[in-house]
């Protein structure tokens, strides 16, 4: 199996990248095919929206390969998402597309052109701290599509959407907004307010397209900065609060973050 890596936000480590190709080459099941425009640097991003949107079109048309692999988060895919999924070549739709965080923009896109996409975990997570673990669970489910990786609260024959809030948040009202009718939608966030979850809380659940949605559960919320004055709700009461305000089924907690031990979460039903 041929999995390629391009990086549709922000630079991929050299230190990561090979620690991440040692691993494959370990396995042995499968090739690593690392794009260069993953080291390009142009300001925030790796090179310019033309080389990143014109890496990942590349690998989309490359027959040879069987998955995409986004390389980390940061911030840009959103300003290449829309053209990343218009005209799609027929081998574009033979393949899985694997990210989560910022590039749970290029997943929405790629959910609405009828692509095969999961939330899960990326390239630069071999730098967290048990890394190795999360690169391995990746791998694990893109290669031979492992249930001990999934999320295990999905349900069989359920479709299920992941998301950074941020980024969800950002996504609503857009061409590249996909369709959340019955399904079930896990959330998660890091580095974010209380104040600023609540905000986006408040768009995201008086939002018609998410009111659509069967449920919601709630993953990590980490490194939540210190609020001055203090808030007066954590992140879990927030979520819980708007959702109970909007009528849309809170389900409890996901085992999804920005953190080794996130979860695979496909966003077709687990079974198909």
């Amino acid at each position: 199996m041929k999995i390629a890596v391009v990086a549709p936000s922000c630079t991929l480590s050299p230190k990561a990248a090979d620690a991440v190709q040692a691993i494959v080459a370990q396995r042995g099941d499968c090739e690593l095919a690392i794009h260069p425009q993953c080291f390009l640097s142009t300001g925030h991003f790796a090179g310019p929206d033309e080389a990143r949107l014109a890496a990942i079109r590349e690998v989309m048309a490359d027959d040879s390969v069987d998955a995409v692999w986004f390389a980390r988060g940061g911030y840009g895919s959103n300003r290449i998402a829309e053209a990343a999924g218009r005209d799609l070549p027929d081998a574009a739709r033979r393949k899985t597309y694997m990210g989560y965080s910022d590039a749970g923009f290029l997943l929405a896109a790629f959910h609405r052109a009828g692509l095969s996409v999961a939330h899960g975990p990326m390239v630069q997570d071999i730098l967290r701290q048990g890394g190795e673990a999360a690169v391995g669970r990746a791998l694990d489910w893109l290669v031979r599509r492992d249930a001990a990786s999934l999320e295990p609260g999905l349900q069989p024959g359920q479709g299920a959407m992941a998301f950074n809030l941020t980024v969800l948040s950002s996504l609503l009202g857009t061409p590249i907004e996909p369709d959340f009718s019955g399904r079930e939608l896990l959330i998660e966030e890091v580095a974010e307010h209380e104040y600023r979850i609540d905000r986006m809380m408040f768009h995201l659940v008086n939002s018609p397209a998410i009111r659509a949605c069967r449920s919601l559960r709630m993953g990590r919320m980490s490194e939540v900065p210190d609020n001055d004055p203090v808030f007066g709700s954590d992140a879990a009461a927030i979520v819980v609060d708007w959702c109970a305000r909007s009528g849309i089924a809170f389900a409890g907690t996901a085992d999804i973050g920005h953190d080794s031990a996130n979860r695979v979460v496909p966003f077709s039903p687990v079974g198909d």
